[in-house]
């Protein structure tokens, strides 16, 4: 079987071609794990695989609580989207604990 004319990203049972005794290899990138790849896999689909690339991280924001536990979050933009089988793109999100601690936290009511 052989990949020419195909590459997929990620797991895609509908990205195959015909390989020996009807059985069937992949092209898709998730062949490497599983190790049923088509034998030209690597030199045509991976040749043309492009990682995922992304921005920095933004500000952290504010805490979600004004008085007591809550949390903070911040993200980042993907720049370049995975094709091809390339490397998938890392975390956009992060959060974080935080105590809210406004000046009217602390008075009665």
């Amino acid at each position: 079987g052989s990949c020419r004319h195909r590459c997929c990203p990620g797991r895609n049972n509908a990205c195959w071609a015909p390989a020996a005794r009807r059985a069937r290899c992949y092209c898709d990138s998730y062949c490497q794990r599983t190790g049923d790849c088509c034998q030209d896999y690597l030199a045509t689909c991976r040749r043309a695989a492009v990682g995922c690339a992304v921005g920095p991280w933004g500000p952290w924001s504010g805490c979600s609580s004004p008085c007591g536990v809550g949390s903070r979050a911040r993200s980042r933009q993907v720049t370049v989207p995975p094709r091809h089988g390339g490397d998938p793109c890392p975390d956009l999100k992060q959060r974080r604990g935080c105590l809210g601690q406004h000046p009217t936290c602390g008075t009665a009511k």
